[in-house]
């Protein structure tokens, strides 16, 4: 393992400093304290990710903790993942592409985002910012309970982190003034309340304009998560390549994987989860939104 990806490990199970495993240790102490630890449900892992989040600081890593608590409460999370449906899916991924698609070099699962198709009015005549809020909850609670433990089962170690590329081909300034709302929100929960969990992120066919809209976005991260993006023009499958095999990247960024089989990648939630290399996956219960499936029982109906 090279030195760069063992300093990359720091601070995670199986490669903690004494202070670190001491302070770990303080942690769980000081939330069990005011009820907010239980060990069947918050592993070393996740507590490591809000440590680490605030290097290891333990009042600050306490406070990121009880916030976050918070919020998934106000929000109603638990709730959200027993009753959210999301029927307007299609026709919110037709104008805004955005899908999982198989896996980088490390195992991690990739996301994109295609912003050349996105038409902002059609959008929110279709759902709205609060939905889309929502729905990114949604996929993030997935995200942690679906498809990386595929992913960790695949590669036979932990995997806790993604790999994301934001394809900007196409996009002019009014698309990025009419996203910024929800890209400050979103940014905002993925920070807080979802921390190191971006492992790279890849920003392709950035305009010239993007440079302006970077200054304004760049101060919403963190400089953790700063480091972790590369913000690349129109010749980026090069560096690409160094981190995501050929086959695993979607034709519309220069790899060879078409998704023929589901009329192509865009249309296709493909990986570890759900092309069945690991036992247990695809799972029913997460094949289609839960509020589809109450009101298919509602209508006396098993299928999903």
């Amino acid at each position: 393992m090279s030195a760069a990806m063992q300093a990359s490990l720091t601070g995670r199970v199986g490669n903690l400093t004494p202070e670190q495993d001491a302070t770990l240790a303080e942690f769980k102490n000081k939330l069990a304290a005011v009820g907010a630890y239980d060990p069947q449900k918050h592993s070393d892992h996740l507590l490591l990710r809000f440590l680490r989040a605030r290097k290891f600081n333990l009042d600050n890593a306490r406070k990121m903790w009880l916030d976050c608590e918070k919020w998934r409460k106000d929000f109603g999370v638990e709730q959200l993942m027993l009753t959210f449906d999301f029927p307007e899916a299609a026709e919110v991924r037709a104008i805004y592409p955005r899908l999982y698609h198989k896996t980088d070099k490390a195992g991690r699962p990739i996301y994109i985002e295609r912003f050349e198709k996105i038409d902002f009015h059609k959008l929110w005549a279709v759902t709205t910012q609060e939905r889309m809020i929502q729905n990114h909850v949604y996929e993030y609670e997935k995200l942690v309970s679906y498809r990386l433990p595929a992913c960790s089962q695949k590669a036979g170690h932990h995997i806790e982190q993604s790999c994301t590329i934001l394809d900007l081909k196409g996009v002019g300034l009014s698309s990025f003034k009419s996203v910024y709302t929800l890209v400050q929100q979103v940014s905002h929960i993925s920070q807080n309340y979802y921390p190191e969990m971006l492992g790279r992120m890849y920003i392709v066919n950035s305009p010239f304009l993007f440079t302006g809209v970077w200054a304004l976005v760049k101060p919403l991260l963190d400089e953790v998560t700063v480091n972790k993006i590369s913000i690349l023009g129109s010749h980026y499958q090069e560096e690409l390549f160094k981190s995501i095999e050929k086959e695993n990247l979607p034709d519309f960024l220069g790899g060879d994987c078409k998704c023929a089989d589901v009329g192509g990648c865009l249309n296709a939630d493909t990986g570890p989860w759900t092309d069945g290399t690991v036992p247990g996956y695809p799972s029913v219960e997460w094949s289609t939104y839960p509020g589809t499936r109450l009101k298919q029982q509602e209508n006396g109906s098993n299928q999903v």
